[in-house]
């Protein structure tokens, strides 16, 4: 093992020779012998094989393999140092298999080596994107859970920090070609974190772009099979892929597909939907879900027949009138609990699905049934006055930290969700029924956008090391280069969803009435 002395005099020789330091191959081996030495030894290993790496192609191997060992050394000072320098060794077809050490390193706990990791990555990433890549993919495909995991969010984070030049079409397309491959078998929060980094990329902003990406989610939520309302990774799945294909669908990129499977699957089974998640509404968040989707629905195949389940699941929370006895009191012993959370849903897919298909309820139910429908939107409206009036006076006065506490906020809620159910019951009163209302959904931000304006898109970074996942399986067991067993496994405990409480607010009067909260943990 060569001393300080020699270390120093080997680097001279080195940094002497200039021109012809590639003929000097001896003093660089004594340079790489030099990582079997004591803490300064490697110390200076750590920087003067670097220095030097390019001269010596022969040696590469041995030269990425010491440097690589004083990444691993029990010394932080000394891991730290090589890490720092081990771009220098990203040179040609050497690239890839730094880019693959570097990864395997972002598993390490140390912030200070963490921030060097993802540093070296970049700056790698900046010389050559392509190999860059494929050193992060084999980890995130064949490498350890916590590598694999902090790969992914690697990804997530820093790809958009890149500047155009290193993110090119060609680029681009590589990320969404080795996603695919990852897709084929992912949990729910690397499926979340896969469509930020794709939803992203700029090849993908385009309509074209924008429909593959909903064709990939629909993939993921596997839309051909028959929904199993009592799996709850079923439940989970459909949840999820959902979410992320909301914010994809455009007047020109359309829902069609995600609405049909909800009006044929979803609602008919609604009551019977297990909850994937302790306190989740389940029916309150898939009724939001489709709300939301059907403004942006195409033309559809069987669209009476999916509008009659939509209208039929409507009237289930629409009750009729109590029947009154001879005296004239109520012969029941109590009102109907009007569920405007769930109608406001309801009704405003009802509207946008309806207005494609605008004799539906004069030309495709009886008179019977069109009387029946009328009675209850009558009864609804009234307690729905009486609400309003009662939100109105509550709120009468009240500005800023009088409209945040918990109970203000709840009313304000309240109010807009009454509003809408108002505004969309006035058109169908129309005769014939009218579908020119526009509403905002009450948990949807009121939004002035400008012509030619792009969609947001979510900004986040980290620069310290995740923390390690809680014990217990991540994904379903994989083998290197083994084909996966399925699309999709669910990861329940590390996804958060938005959680709805309720809260029962009784009105003098008639009704007693439940209006949801929507809040995310």
């Amino acid at each position: 093992m060569p001393t300080v002395e020699e270390l120093y005099r080997n680097y001279g020789i080195l940094a002497d020779a200039t021109e012809q330091v590639g003929q000097h191959k001896d003093a660089y081996q004594v340079i790489l012998d030099g990582v079997k030495g004591g803490t300064k030894e490697k110390r200076l290993a750590a920087q003067f094989i670097p220095k030097f790496f390019k001269h010596f192609p022969e040696l590469a191997d041995s030269a990425i393999n010491a440097q690589l060992d004083l990444c691993e050394d029990e010394d932080v000072s000394i891991r730290r140092q090589a890490i720092k320098e081990l771009p220098q060794f990203a040179t040609g077809e050497n690239l890839p298999r730094v880019a693959d050490i570097l990864t395997q390193l972002l598993q390490t706990d140390d912030s200070a080596e963490f921030n060097l990791v993802n540093n070296a990555l970049l700056s790698i990433f900046k010389m050559d994107a392509k190999g860059t890549l494929g050193g992060l993919f084999s980890q995130i495909l064949q490498g350890e859970d916590i590598v694999r995991e902090r790969a992914i969010k690697f990804l997530s984070t820093k790809l958009k920090t890149l500047p155009d030049e290193v993110l090119t079409k060609e680029v681009e397309e590589l990320i969404l070609t080795e996603s695919k491959k990852v897709l084929e078998d992912v949990t729910g929060e690397e499926f979340v974190l896969f469509m930020k980094i794709l939803s992203g990329l700029k090849s993908l902003q385009t309509v074209s772009g924008r429909q593959q990406l909903v064709e990939l989610v629909a993939e993921q939520a596997d839309l051909e099979q028959t929904f199993n309302p009592s799996d709850p990774d079923c439940v989970d799945r459909l949840l999820q892929c959902t979410r992320q294909a909301v914010p994809l669908f455009s007047k020109n990129v359309h829902s069609t597909r995600f609405v049909t499977y909800f009006c044929e699957q979803v609602l008919p089974n609604l009551s019977s939907l297990t909850t994937p998640v302790e306190g989740l509404d389940i029916q309150l968040e898939v009724l939001k879900l489709l709300a939301e989707m059907s403004s942006f629905c195409g033309d559809m195949e069987k669209l009476e027949t999916n509008l009659r389940k939509l209208f039929d699941k409507l009237l289930e929370y629409m009750p009729l009138p109590p029947e009154e006895a001879e005296n004239g009191e109520n012969a029941g012993n109590e009102e109907p609990k009007l569920q405007f959370s769930y109608v406001e849903c309801l009704l405003y897919s009802f509207h946008q699905l309806g207005r494609k298909l605008p004799d539906f309820l004069t030309a495709k139910l009886n008179a019977e049934k069109l009387k029946d429908f009328k009675i209850r939107l009558q009864y609804f409206a009234r307690g729905l006055q009486v609400y309003i009036r009662q939100l109105r006076l509550a709120l009468q006065g009240k500005t800023g930290e009088a409209l945040k506490t918990d109970e203000n906020k709840i009313k304000v809620v309240a109010l807009k969700i009454t509003n809408n159910i108002n505004v969309l019951i006035k058109d169908l009163f129309h005769i014939p029924p009218s579908y020119k209302s526009t509403v905002t959904l009450s948990w949807k931000p009121v939004q002035k956008v400008e012509l030619g304006q792009k969609r947001a898109t979510e900004d986040t970074t980290s620069g310290s090391p995740p923390k390690k996942s809680s014990a217990g399986p991540k994904r379903d067991a994989r083998q290197i280069y083994n084909p996966p067993s399925g699309k999709y496994s669910s990861n329940l405990s590390n996804f958060n969803y938005g959680v709805c409480s309720h809260n029962v607010v009784q009105l003098p009067g008639a009704f007693s009435i439940k209006v949801f909260a929507h809040t995310h943990v």
